[in-house]
């Protein structure tokens, strides 16, 4: 026979569920939430000033000097002579603000060519000088 078969006494065990802890712990919460949420919506109210200016462009200005393979150097893309490098280099020295020099030089370039238009920089007082180059994958 089995040991199970007669529950109703008093040794039955209770099914039920406790529903008042449960209970309280949600009116717990639903008392913090109807107190904290009012909080969040109040605001001060502040008038702030209007701008009307518009964004100011900030980038420096830039000037492109290019040496080819053969040693041919071009300032924004016009050809340039060897002897009119240092007056444009001066040229753009005495700007305000002055120019980011940006040297693109071929591969086949000699470093003699580079050097030239290096000390021509300096020589005039230009601080800036930049070097472009390819973002290739190394051999």
């Amino acid at each position: 026979m089995d040991d199970f078969s007669n529950l109703d006494g008093p040794a039955s065990l209770a099914a039920d569920i406790n529903m008042t802890p449960l209970i309280d712990v949600m009116l717990v919460l639903l008392v913090v939430f109807m107190v904290t949420l009012p909080v969040l919506h109040h605001a001060a109210k502040i008038a702030l000033p209007q701008a009307s200016s518009q964004r100011e462009d900030v980038r420096p200005p830039h000037v492109n000097v290019e040496i080819d393979a053969l040693g041919q150097i071009r300032w924004d893309g016009r050809p340039l002579a060897d002897t009119a490098l240092a007056g444009a280099m001066s040229v753009a020295a005495k700007q305000a603000p002055q120019p980011e020099i940006r040297l693109v030089a071929d591969r086949m370039t000699r470093y003699e060519r580079v050097a030239t238009v290096l000390s021509a920089a300096n020589r005039a007082g230009l601080a800036k000088v930049g070097f472009i180059t390819d973002p290739g994958v190394e051999r």
